[in-house]
């Protein structure tokens, strides 16, 4: 590593910053992947002093770091990158401070990064071009979601790049920096076995499903006026989607990539009028048992409206209208409070032509994204004895084991490091968010059109029954749904 470089981290106390990146920063810094002038300096309207923040700071890690991976003497080194700046991010003058605080960039580059609510992403930019900090050496990080539909997308993407290129603005999406995600590309487009059989003739659906135990915990001024389609659908679940879908790029880079991401957003089918009746599923969870503990229901968490209609559920039948995937479902599905914490996509093969054998299951590829990243491809064998008995046996790459002299690196890790070296192949580019919300705004507007309360589920389950008649109604199910 030998680039100098500001880490600004706007929010700097929030949860974000202390749950994910000051230990993905502590843990590249203990991997010597960090240049020896790297600066970190958290933003936020606390006011505290250097020595608190760093109590804070280091509270949070020994709870989110293993024990094994967290080292006092490394910390100590660490903190010593650590600094805090109280400000007021939404006023101009404090930018002012700020710049003198920072002093001269000399050939540094500075990031940006915006972990804050996204109506402060204009303002923040806009004072930074204000008083000098967005350079040709700056960059500017966005969390998800940008916007809340497509105009106000539009918006900040205007906005924003009056101040800042496209090239040098990172709009991230955590799951694109999981090791299993970026494997699925490998698993694609280097292994011949695959792609003769990665299109229509031979896939009968795909099944991409995102499910948490957790509810909306301290989020819940946020999550109530997004929901779960703004929260996950529009932005995780698509990019898994087009992952999925997209044809080979002509060279791992991040226009080619990004390129062939947007191409999958702009063929999927709109889901307009009646359609969002039958292709769409929301629910909202009531109270329910977890885990052998007693949960309330959505409306009463902290931060809610009683009567709020928000959905904590959402299940689409999504179709993608080009050569390689006509007439396959792509069923996505995200959900709070369910049975058990996954993600995973789920690849469901046709059957074979001919049923040579009485019993005969299909042939799946499951791509766990967690809690435990793995691929495993299901197959039919005999079992031992007489007969041709079939069972369902399955052939597993646990990557944890399959790498287990290498420490597996966590997603802020990874997208943290491209961007202080300025790889955006693993970032959203616009036009894909657009062309997100692009799909996502008509169905909003048909449920508001369509008005019916989300369907109620009990927490711990797997939402709503309305989800599992999506899917059955075409003779098919949810993968390991729960009885």
């Amino acid at each position: 590593m030998s680039i100098s470089c500001d880490m600004l981290v706007f929010g700097g106390t929030g949860d974000l910053a202390l749950h994910k990146l000051i230990p993905a920063l502590y843990h590249l810094h203990r991997e010597n992947r960090l240049h020896d002038d790297v600066r970190i300096i958290a933003l936020a309207r606390q006011d505290i002093d250097r020595d608190a923040y760093l109590a804070l700071t280091e509270r949070h890690a020994r709870a989110e770091i293993a024990r094994s991976d967290f080292e006092p003497a490394v910390w100590d080194r660490f903190s010593q990158r650590l600094d805090y700046f109280a400000m007021d991010a939404s006023q101009r003058s404090e930018f002012i401070r700020l710049a003198h605080y920072l002093g001269q960039a000399e050939g540094r580059v500075r990031v940006h990064y915006l972990a804050t609510a996204p109506t402060l992403f204009v303002p923040i930019a806009s004072n930074l071009e204000s008083a000098g900090l967005a350079g040709e050496n700056a960059r500017i990080v966005l969390e998800k979601p940008i916007g809340h539909s497509l105009d106000s997308a539009l918006e900040i993407n205007e906005a924003i790049g009056m101040v800042f290129p496209e090239s040098r603005i990172y709009r991230i999406d955590h799951y694109l920096g999981k090791e299993t995600v970026q494997n699925l590309m490998a698993l694609r487009f280097a292994n011949a076995l695959f792609e003769p059989i990665w299109r229509a003739g031979h896939i009968d659906h795909v099944q991409i499903t995102v499910a948490e135990t957790l509810g909306v915990e301290n989020r819940g001024s946020y999550y109530d006026h997004a929901g779960a389609m703004r929260d996950m659908l529009q932005n995780h679940l698509l990019q898994l989607l087009c992952l999925v879908a997209m044809e080979a790029p002509v060279r791992f880079d991040a226009k080619s990539i990004r390129g062939e991401k947007v191409k999958v957003l702009e063929a999927l089918k709109p889901i307009t009028g009646g359609d969002v009746q039958d292709k769409t599923v929301r629910g909202q969870y009531g109270a329910g048992r977890i885990g052998g503990h007693d949960v309330q229901a959505y409306y009463f968490e902290k931060n809610v409206d009683n009567d709020s209609d928000t959905e904590t559920f959402v299940a689409v039948k999504a179709e993608i209208d080009n050569w390689r995937w006509a007439g396959v479902p792509f069923y996505l599905r995200t959900g709070k409070r369910m049975a058990r914490k996954r993600s995973e996509i789920i690849i469901t093969f046709k059957q074979v032509p001919h049923q040579l054998f009485s019993k005969g299951e299909v042939n799946r590829l499951v791509i766990s994204l967690q809690p435990e990243e793995s691929i495993s491809l299901q197959l039919m064998a005999k079992a031992p004895g007489k007969g041709m008995q079939l069972e369902p046996v399955e052939l597993d790459l646990n990557l944890a084991h399959a790498f287990s002299s290498t420490r597996r690196w966590e997603a802020y890790e990874r997208l943290l490091l491209d961007v202080i070296e300025g790889d955006s192949t693993l970032f959203m580019r616009r036009d894909e968010v657009e062309a997100a919300w692009n799909w996502v705004d008509p169905i909003l507007r048909g449920w508001q059109s369509h008005y019916r309360k989300p369907r109620p589920y009990p927490a711990g389950t797997d939402g709503p029954e309305q989800a599992r008649r999506l899917i059955e109604h075409q003779g098919r199910q949810w993968w390991r749904q729960a009885t």
